[in-house]
Parts: C-alpha cells; sequence; structure tokens
C-alpha cells in the first residue's frame, strides 16, 4: 500500500468519524427532524470508501463498475457543490428599507417558546421593524403535533412581547413547508398587491434565504428581496446540507 493510498483511507476513516460525532451531537439537540440520519448515512459512505480503497479493493471491482461509481459521485459532489453556491448568494442579505411586508418563515415551536433558529429569525424581524415603521410582519406557520401552538401564533406573540405593536403583526397558521409559507402569506397580502406594487422581504436564516426569495419571486410579481437571520456556527453544516436537498426537491418551483 502506497503512502498516497494509506493518506487517502486516513481522510475517509476521519470523516467517517467526523460525521458519526456531528450525528450524535444533532440528535441530542433535535436539530432538524431526523436530520441526524443524513450525517449516518455519510459516515457510512465514507467509511464504504475507507474499505473498498485498502487491500487493492478498488482494482477488484470491474471496470465498468468503477467507471458508473466514479461518475455518480461525481456528479453527487458537482450538484452539492453548485446548491451550496446558490446559497451562499443570498448568506448575508439585508433587504431594503421601507419594505411594505415581510414574512417570517416558521420554525420549530417549544413548550418554552420559539426554538432557537425560529428566535433568532423573528428576532431580525423586530430589528427590520423597529427601523422601519411602516412595515407589516407576517408570521407564517402551522401546528405541528409536537408544537404547542401554531408557528405563527407563537412567532406573532413573541414580537408583541418585544414591544411590536399588535395591529403591525399577523399570523398565519396553516403553512406546514416552505412553499406553503410563501405562498399562503401571499394570498393573506391578496388585494392590496392588486392595487399598487408591494416590496416584500423573506426573513429566515442565512442559508434558507436563497430558497425562500426564489419560491416567492416564482409566486407573485411582486419586488422580493431576502432578510437573512443569525444561524450558530456548530449547526450550519447541518442546516446547510439539508437545505441542499430542500433545494433540489423545489428546484422545478423556483424556475
Amino acid at each position: 500500500m502506497t503512502k498516497k493510498n494509506t493518506f487517502i483511507r486516513i481522510i475517509f476513516l476521519t470523516l467517517t468519524a467526523i460525521c458519526l460525532i456531528y450525528s450524535v451531537s444533532i440528535y441530542l439537540v433535535a436539530s432538524g427532524t431526523f436530520s441526524f440520519v443524513i450525517w449516518l448515512a455519510g459516515a457510512a459512505f465514507f467509511a464504504f470508501l475507507w474499505f473498498v480503497s485498502g487491500k487493492e479493493r478498488w482494482n477488484k471491482i470491474p471496470k465498468a463498475l468503477r467507471i458508473v461509481m466514479t461518475s455518480v459521485i461525481a456528479i453527487g459532489v458537482l450538484i452539492f457543490i453548485i446548491c451550496e453556491g446558490m446559497i451562499l448568494s443570498h448568506f448575508n442579505d439585508k433587504g431594503e428599507e421601507n419594505l411594505d411586508y415581510i414574512i417570517v418563515l416558521g420554525a420549530q415551536m417549544r413548550d418554552f417558546g420559539p426554538s432557537i433558529i425560529f428566535k433568532y429569525r423573528l428576532d431580525a424581524a423586530r430589528h427590520y421593524l423597529e427601523k422601519n415603521p411602516g412595515t407589516i410582519c407576517i408570521v407564517s406557520g402551522a401546528q405541528a403535533a409536537n408544537e404547542p401552538v401554531s408557528e405563527g401564533e407563537g412567532g406573532r406573540d413573541y414580537l408583541i412581547s418585544l414591544g411590536i405593536p399588535e395591529n403591525r403583526v399577523i399570523a398565519e397558521t396553516e403553512a406546514v413547508d416552505t412553499t406553503e409559507n410563501i405562498a399562503y402569506s401571499l394570498e393573506m397580502i391578496g388585494d392590496e398587491a392588486l392595487e399598487k406594487d408591494l416590496k416584500i422581504g423573506i426573513v429566515t436564516n442565512n442559508f434558507h434565504v436563497f430558497r425562500g426569495v426564489h419560491l416567492a419571486t416564482s409566486m407573485c410579481d411582486e419586488e422580493i428581496c431576502g432578510i437573512a437571520a443569525y444561524t450558530r456556527p456548530w449547526y450550519l453544516p447541518n442546516n446547510m446540507v439539508r437545505e441542499c436537498f430542500g433545494i433540489i426537491r423545489d428546484f422545478r418551483i423556483m424556475f
């Protein structure tokens, strides 16, 4: 076994361990529904690469199968890189001043209030609303089986508790995913959009802005911009990998 091959196998083994450890950390904090499984799959993938790269096992695989495997991996990596580039293109969006509406995309509500990821979205909305007193906010999200209240109502109550006037915050309580968050919120704006050209901001975490903005743009003729909220660095890998799957799923809607 060459030094180069040994080095590559060490990399695969290290990546296997990193994925396993990260999977456990994501599972323990429940950051994203079953998203820890993605990292378990990643660990299995790198463990497989570690195994086949040892003792000349790779060369024993039929050449045609090796070509297929290499092509699939290369295409997968390319798609992943493109998706991550899309995410990063809106990662630091600040929005425009004096928007007519902002739409806060819902996230998990806990017994103690908004989850940390939802709280960051709501705090970004509060910051914007305080600086732009003419803007109306729609907080969107239904109530899941494991939530004490709908995301729309919980988010609205949180903003009101921070001093945002009740008449500036509207709860949308039927949407169960990002596409519905935006579609149902735009329906609530409804007739006003027919009377004048509106400017609308999509408030969500930085990794989620690209998809939110492009979904909204595909659903209406209004001027859409993103307002990116903070995400804790430790959870960014998990959220950005999950978001890649979201972009692939919603690609036909967005474009």
